[in-house]
């Protein structure tokens, strides 16, 4: 799967998958319960990169001691928004409004699609950020009505 970053604004950035041939509907289910499942961690502000408590002790981390109010000590970390998945042709995209989430999150979003694509869905290409010439985004209606607003 070929991985491209193009223009990023983590408050209003497009997720662009291209997959190999038009996708059925069982594949478009498992891709958007990628994203789905990735925003809502998102949203709950698991993609908070100050408290990798686990991450950060290493291999041994057999009798840990964990500090429970290490997230209270970090900064929030929360995803905010995302829009309704579009298809046209070989393609795919959603529309994300990702907050104050850490980097962290898009590692982690690559390394799911990028197995999701090894074995479920033949994904082609995902494109992070910037638009597709030949798809606009103002004649999405996704950002104005977003599935998730508060």
């Amino acid at each position: 799967m070929h991985i491209q970053f193009r223009e990023f604004n983590p408050f209003d950035i497009w997720f662009w998958v291209k997959f190999s041939t038009i996708p059925s509907e069982r594949e478009k289910e498992y891709v958007e319960e990628v994203f789905n499942s990735w925003f809502y961690l998102g949203k709950l502000g698991a993609f908070n990169a100050e408290n990798l408590q686990v991450q950060e002790t290493g291999l041994d981390i057999s009798y840990m001691d964990y500090d429970a109010s290490g997230y209270d000590k970090s900064l929030l970390a929360l995803m905010h928004n995302m829009g309704e998945f579009e298809y046209l042709e070989q393609w795919g995209r959603c529309w994300f409004d990702l907050g104050t989430s850490d980097a962290i999150a898009i590692d982690i979003l690559i390394n799911a699609l990028t197995q999701l694509s090894e074995e479920y869905v033949t994904i082609e290409a995902l494109y992070i950020g910037g638009e597709n010439e030949d798809w606009p985004v103002e004649d999405s209606e996704s950002r104005a009505y977003s599935i998730y607003d508060n």
